[in-house]
């Protein structure tokens, strides 16, 4: 198995399109006509996190969008630190490049916290959340500190070992073969230059000042209008359970569905579960 065997069989077309002057890297599919849902993935993460979910989202009639957030992956990467408004500001933009008046926003980890504050801030521009195992509620230095030295030693040491052991925090169980491939994707973005440059930005709210001031606080999830779709996993080494339970709470009329023997990227590593799930949420939401 392989990123372009899940691949297979599905009209798809890698973009680079521009969002407010930011060169950003896509992978669309799905009829044009469809209602768009847009993937995001989490902090120094890429597009590739849902190649198990863009097929089945596009058969079923979506147009479906994963995209390299701001300085992430293969889009541009202006030097500054990446706080939340930025993200949303470059999302609006993509939106509006690709026509989408309004989108469904998956978002997993980082991409859930930008989902939400969007979704906080253009109610009108957001059809429906789904928040996989997201961060941006809580300030946890150890979990921070943690996510900070795997990356680092990823993206600045010459051993691809160390991205592997960055990939493996993602999952309750490795995936030998569409990992290792993973792992080598994630090594080539790691090692751009201008990547390592940007580095710090990327990691700009796993300071404890700067997440301070970008936390979503129960106040601005109350604010949260679309339908939303909390999902969690029960081995998720970044926040426990009840995090979940109290994203979903604390989000007017948000479903809460918890995974078990499940890490980081339920989307992935239980797409056989995440996938109908998600399509039966958004006729729901549609």
């Amino acid at each position: 198995m392989s990123i372009w065997t899940e691949l297979t069989g599905t009209d798809h077309r890698l973009a680079y399109v521009d969002a407010g002057g930011i060169r950003t890297r896509a992978l669309q599919a799905g009829p044009e006509d469809g209602e768009h849902v847009v993937f995001l993935h989490g902090t120094t993460g890429h597009l590739e996190a849902f190649v198990r979910n863009i097929p089945v989202h596009a058969a079923a009639g979506y147009r479906v969008h994963a995209v390299d957030m701001l300085g992430h992956g293969y889009t541009d990467k202006p030097d500054r630190p990446g706080e939340i408004p930025a993200y949303v500001e470059h999302l609006i933009a993509y939106l509006d490049a690709v026509g989408a008046e309004r989108a469904h926003l998956v978002g997993e980890s980082l991409g859930g916290w930008v989902a939400s504050w969007a979704a906080s801030e253009h109610p009108d521009r957001v059809a429906s959340l789904q928040l996989l195992c997201m961060g941006g509620t809580k300030i946890n230095p150890q979990v921070m500190e943690r996510l900070k030295t795997a990356t680092r030693a990823a993206a600045l040491e010459d051993d691809i070992a160390l991205t592997r052991d960055r990939l493996r925090l993602l999952w309750a169980e490795w995936d030998e073969d569409l990992g290792e491939e993973l792992t080598r994707v994630r090594y080539e973005i790691y090692h751009q230059p201008e990547f390592q440059q940007n580095l710090d930005n990327l990691l700009a709210l796993q300071e404890v000042d700067r997440r301070e001031r970008n936390l979503l606080r129960p106040d601005r999830m109350a604010r949260i209008k679309a339908p939303t779709l909390v999902v969690w996993a029960n081995k998720n080494p970044f926040g426990d359970v009840p995090e979940g339970e109290a994203i979903a709470a604390a989000i007017p009329g948000a479903r809460l569905e918890v995974f078990t023997e499940c890490g980081h990227w339920p989307q992935h590593e239980k797409a056989e579960l995440y996938n109908p799930l998600s399509l039966g949420f958004l006729g729901e939401a549609g």
